[in-house]
């Protein structure tokens, strides 16, 4: 890659979210804060590398997506009023207050996920303007189709803009009713990145984990109380902890029973496991875990174990016992199967996992989970043609190096 390239690809990490924030408070609109920020950068592409990089990137970028949304505003007549159009020529405005959210991401995750956006639309809709993830990786994330997604994406935008929904920062009042659609998309920006989905990526994009981390420690020191937040963070910490592991030199990436654990981050660790234990003790106090802490405590069981044979899978089975009562989605039931499967054998597994069949036909998981059982019963035929499906649907590099490889070691 060359540096002009890694500089774009830096910016649109460090710069994209500022852009479009900046857009949609200036002309309270995101879809032109969305597409003025994309011909930005695609400028961007062109002059930087006859030009050579600007002294500061984000400041140009600003500039030139300023100027693409005012250049299209007047090509679609859209503001008549000439004081409007002399004020976004001439914007002398002092700067919005900062409220109680002062990071540029974070502050245009709240106002993406406003109450009035169905939960789903939130998540997709984030994820597009702040994360910048693409329609085809927040499509896999969703298990829907790319038109599916550019429907629902393309409706909340077209929701806010009818509904007028105002683009202010959100109060203090605000942040419990908003938190938990933040969280959501916070989860799956770290899951693109912790097995990213799109062809021809790192297995593991380390921008995203990193991301997702920091801004869930913002919400953290926001809302101290609350304990999905702390959950989630707990979470993402002990997933992070095992990411050194994560990918053999070769580019493969390595399942939880094969990972040298020694190569984990015990500091991470650490903090995850006091934050489970924080959760704990509201626990037994009677206040109800939600879905993020369960997750959270199942990864500190797995990562309490010095070895794969000391894991404590009776636990871990309670504990997705306790989260399919909060969650019944097809998805945690297919990860209860696998904590099945080590306690009960592989056949009982498999007729769970033969249950989700209708509903996770196009989830490359559910076949990879299947053939490993029927690879551990010795059906070998049936383990192939699962591993083949397996293969064909799953979008990461290290993912599918890994499945050709069990795929290939069948008798």
């Amino acid at each position: 890659m060359s540096d002009v390239e890694e500089a774009i690809t830096r910016a649109h990490h460090d710069e994209w979210a500022r852009v479009v924030a900046a857009l949609t408070r200036r002309f309270g609109d995101l879809g032109i804060a969305e597409e003025a920020a994309a011909e930005a950068f695609a400028t961007a592409v062109e002059r930087w590398r006859t030009d050579g990089l600007p002294p500061n990137p984000g400041a140009w970028l600003t500039t030139t997506a300023n100027r693409k949304a005012i250049d299209r505003i007047r090509r679609e007549n859209k503001r008549d009023d000439k004081h409007k159009e002399a004020q976004m020529l001439h914007d002398n405005a002092p700067p919005e207050p900062l409220g109680v959210i002062d990071d540029d991401r974070l502050r245009l995750i709240f106002i993406c996920c406003h109450p009035a956006l169905a939960v789903e639309a939130r998540v997709a809709l984030t994820l597009r303007m702040v994360g910048g993830l693409t329609v085809p990786e927040i499509a896999r994330a969703f298990l829907v189709q790319g038109t599916t997604m550019e429907q629902r994406i393309t409706r909340a935008k077209a929701k806010i803009k009818a509904a007028r929904i105002p683009y202010r920062m959100p109060s203090a009042d605000d942040l419990p009713a908003r938190v938990s659609g933040v969280l959501a998309v916070l989860y799956l920006v770290y899951n693109e990145g912790y097995l990213a989905s799109g062809p021809g990526t790192d297995p593991v994009r380390h921008e995203l984990t990193t991301e997702a981390i920091r801004l869930t420690r913002l919400i953290r020191a926001l809302l101290p109380q609350d304990g999905e937040v702390a959950g989630l963070l707990a979470l993402m910490l002990l997933i992070e902890a095992r990411r050194p592991a994560r990918v053999s030199a070769g580019g493969e990436l390595v399942p939880l029973a094969e990972q040298d654990r020694g190569a984990w981050d015990a500091e991470l660790i650490a903090e995850g496991h006091r934050l489970v234990r924080e959760r704990l003790a509201a626990a037994a106090a009677g206040v109800a875990p939600g879905r993020y802490q369960i997750l959270a405590a199942i990864n500190a069981v797995h990562t309490s174990a010095r070895d794969i044979r000391d894991t404590d899978w009776s636990q871990i089975l309670a504990l997705y016992d306790q989260l399919v009562r909060l969650d019944p989605s097809p998805i945690i039931a297919l990860n209860r199967a696998i904590a099945v499967a080590e306690l009960d054998g592989p056949e009982v597994a498999l007729a769970i996992v033969d249950h989700l069949a209708e509903a996770l036909a196009g989830y490359h998981a559910y076949h990879a989970t299947r053939a490993d059982l029927l690879r551990r019963l010795g059906r070998s035929q049936q383990s192939r043609a699962a591993y083949d499906r397996a293969i064909e649907l799953a979008g990461n590099t290290g993912e599918t190096a890994y499945l050709t490889r069990r795929r290939d070691q069948l008798q």
